[in-house]
């Protein structure tokens, strides 16, 4: 089965388009490109499961979810996730979302990294933390087509992203030992996701 990538990359609205100028802005190429396969699993898991999510919003929390580790945004104290909650406050004031909405991407951004979000109650943070899950620790790859997976990461080359977010859970953890970063650096699940993404795609 193919797939056209580009266009499931593609932004759902204007503001979503400048939330990937952000990331782009910001984040290492590694980096972006782990930002928008994570977007095109949730969006794709969504609409497999028929889940109803606001495109627009799992867009932009997926483009910044991990803008809290970039060297711009990496709060000396404050969890990344929660770092990277604020500036999706700040981006969704700036685009005029009221301030429900505002809240919501904070949510998403913070419950990326849960160990589960109840897609009843958050169906935009269930998504997100699922295919970064699965971007991150190579977890459930059975809940995606094979071929989909393999032709995401052909368009959205993964490079050295294991590497660069391996190191950057490490110094989160050292240096926040109260955060999620430290259950992730204990576990090894980057190390374990980058073994599990060389035998998907056929590299180990």
């Amino acid at each position: 089965m193919s797939f056209d990538v580009e266009a499931l990359a593609a932004p759902p609205t204007v503001t979503a388009a400048l939330a990937r100028e952000v990331a782009a802005q910001w984040s290492s190429p590694d980096l972006l490109n782990h930002c928008i396969r994570s977007w095109i699993f949730a969006s794709t898991l969504g609409d497999t499961n028929g889940l109803q999510y606001d495109r627009e919003l799992l867009y932009v929390a997926s483009l910044l979810h991990d803008i809290g580790v970039t060297d711009h945004f990496d709060s000396n104290e404050i969890a990344f996730e929660t770092a990277g909650g604020a500036v999706g406050w700040v981006f969704a004031a700036g685009a005029g979302w009221d301030e429900p909405r505002r809240q919501r991407v904070l949510e998403v951004i913070e419950r990326h990294m849960w160990t589960h979000v109840d897609p009843r109650e958050d169906p935009e943070g269930h998504l997100l933390e699922v295919a970064t899950s699965l971007d991150v620790g190579g977890a459930a790859p059975e809940l995606w087509d094979r071929d989909l997976i393999v032709a995401v990461a052909a368009a959205f080359p993964r490079g050295e992203f294991s590497a660069e977010f391996g190191a950057c859970i490490h110094a989160q953890a050292v240096r926040k030992p109260n955060s999620n970063a430290v259950r992730l650096d204990r576990a090894g699940r980057v190390d374990a996701g980058a073994r599990e993404w060389a035998r998907l795609l056929g590299q180990a």
